[in-house]
């Protein structure tokens, strides 16, 4: 009877089968009494249409046969928290969306990496104070809280245009206790044709199929001055996959950009526990699996070590 409201129905040869809206609401009846031994397909076409036409008068359709009932979805995951203490000693903190496809309810390795680097007073003088950034795929947009507060002329975060994703972004901005009004009004949209200074892009790079979007994105965001860099950090979460992960800068190079290794940093533990990439008995000690890899990509960049 599974198929029996896809109304493969045909109509008597009586006056009232002529009636298109008699013709539905015969359909609407005998759906769940007719014998599936006496379907017919001849009709078929003819009743959907009919239903088209006439699905928004409710006296004619009892039901939608297209709406789920109540309830019928689980409800989304709560918002997490979670928090960030500056390198001044204030703490940030933020609030994740419950569950996001593209892993936007975490805030990852290369997100802290980040910030970090971007605290040393000398990256932040050459980085970050009076310059304008774009952060892509934010998540919950730590390294551009952090840059807000280190005194960006201009902060433009980004990711998917998921409207949780985007209102999270959004929640974390006006909430951030860290920022002062005038630093909160420089997190702004900023369609600027000149490029920005400095883009931030953490733990990009799992999805290689996107590489070359993404350096045309750097291509085409990055300003033409030799003093803009892009702050590409990632970890190698899946190992078996670093070298995927490392041909998106043989990619840029070939594109056209400067890259320069600025370090790798060995975390404290892994981001999860039973991945099958972390031995069991390491106990979030895998070198490989915890190691963070930094890089500055821009148009004529030679990087110290970091």
């Amino acid at each position: 009877m599974v198929l029996l409201w896809m109304g493969f129905i045909e109509s008597d040869s009586s006056d009232d089968a002529e009636d298109p809206r008699a013709l539905v609401h015969m359909a609407s009846i005998e759906l769940f009494t007719l014998n599936p031994a006496t379907l017919k397909l001849t009709k078929f076409k003819t009743l959907v249409s009919i239903m088209s036409e006439v699905s928004s008068d409710e006296d004619h359709l009892p039901v939608d046969l297209f709406q789920e009932p109540p309830n019928y979805f689980p409800p989304p995951p709560p918002h997490t928290f979670t928090s960030y203490t500056l390198a001044s000693g204030q703490i940030l903190n933020l609030r994740l969306v419950g569950h996001n496809p593209l892993w936007g309810h975490h805030v990852w390795n290369a997100a802290h990496s980040i910030s970090a680097y971007l605290q040393t007073p000398s990256n932040a003088a050459r980085l970050i104070h009076s310059k304008t950034t774009l952060e892509l795929g934010a998540g919950a947009g730590l390294p551009s809280l952090v840059a807000t507060t280190l005194g960006a002329q201009r902060v433009v975060i980004t990711d998917y245009p998921d409207a949780d994703l985007v209102d999270n972004i959004r929640w974390n901005v006006d909430n951030c206790s860290a920022l002062t009004p005038p630093q909160r009004s420089a997190i702004a949209p900023d369609h600027r044709k000149a490029g920005f200074d400095t883009l931030i892009l953490a733990d990009l790079l799992f999805n290689h199929h996107c590489h070359a979007q993404l350096v045309s994105t750097i291509q085409r965001t990055l300003a033409p001055t030799p003093s803009a860099r892009a702050l590409v950090f990632f970890s190698p979460y899946r190992p078996w996959l670093l070298g995927a992960d490392l041909a998106f800068f043989t990619l840029a190079e070939e594109g056209g950009l400067a890259v320069e290794k600025i370090g790798e940093e060995v975390t404290e533990k892994v981001m999860f526990r039973d991945d099958p990439g972390v031995s069991a008995s390491s106990y979030g000690r895998v070198r490989t699996r915890i190691q963070d890899h930094g890089f500055e990509v821009g148009g004529t960049c030679r990087l110290a070590s970091w």
